[in-house]
């Protein structure tokens, strides 16, 4: 077991490629962006099939 951890850490440490700082940066505000714009999104449909269905009913 204490040989796996410190092979993982091994890996971790010198054969893994990290996205820089500002790349990481760069990504999650796209990804808060698209988000917020995807939750817009289903509250209109949500608030077109309310009213829909409140018409039928």
């Amino acid at each position: 077991m204490i040989s796996y951890i410190k092979e993982s850490f091994q890996e971790i440490t010198q054969n893994v490629t990290w996205t820089s700082r500002a790349e990481a940066q760069r990504l999650m505000i796209i990804v808060a962006v698209f988000s917020v714009l995807f939750s817009l999104f289903i509250a209109g449909v949500d608030l077109v099939f309310e009213k829909i269905i409140a018409q039928v009913l």
